[in-house]
This record gives C-alpha cells, structure tokens and sequence, in this order.
C-alpha cells in the first residue's frame, strides 16, 4: 500500500498548525506579549506570508490551507506586540 504524497502535506499541514494553536489562543486570550520577540515573529510571519504564495503559485491545497491559518493567527499576534512595544515605549 503507498502512501500518498498528498495525504503526507496534509499530514504535516495539520500537525504545524494544530502545534501553532495553544500559543497563539493563549496570547490571544491573556493579550500578553512581553516574552515574544518582535523580530522573530515579525519574521516568522513574513516567511509564513511567503509560504502561502509559495503554495498559491505551485497550487499546493495543504500548503495553502495550513499557511493562510496560520498567518492570519500569526499577523493578529503581531498586531499585538506590535501595539504593545509602541505603547510601552511612550
């Protein structure tokens, strides 16, 4: 029996966002971004940004679906730290 390659993406798809969801619920729901680096996340969501255009233009389903959640948690959780470092700073 093969295993699909598709059914391995959505595999990895599932497992990489399922495992980005308790931080991002519990960043969300306490609004506290004290111990997020602003550099690494602001990267972390430029590189999400770049894999789902990645999979738009390769027409990948599970690279898509996985990282359009994802950046959407991802980019509300930099909002925060974002407004946060700002109004801490003044």
């Amino acid at each position: 029996m093969a295993i699909e390659p598709e059914i391995i993406g959505y595999l990895a798809a599932l497992c990489t966002t399922i495992s980005f969801l308790p931080q991002a619920y519990l960043t969300l729901k306490t609004r506290d971004t004290e111990s997020l680096s602003l550099g690494m996340y602001s990267t972390f969501t430029v590189g999400v940004l770049l894999w789902l255009l990645y999979g738009l233009f390769i027409a990948d389903k599970a690279i898509v679906f996985s990282n359009a959640i994802t950046f959407v948690l991802s980019v509300t959780i930099l909002a925060f730290k974002i407004h946060h470092t700002l109004t801490r700073a003044q």
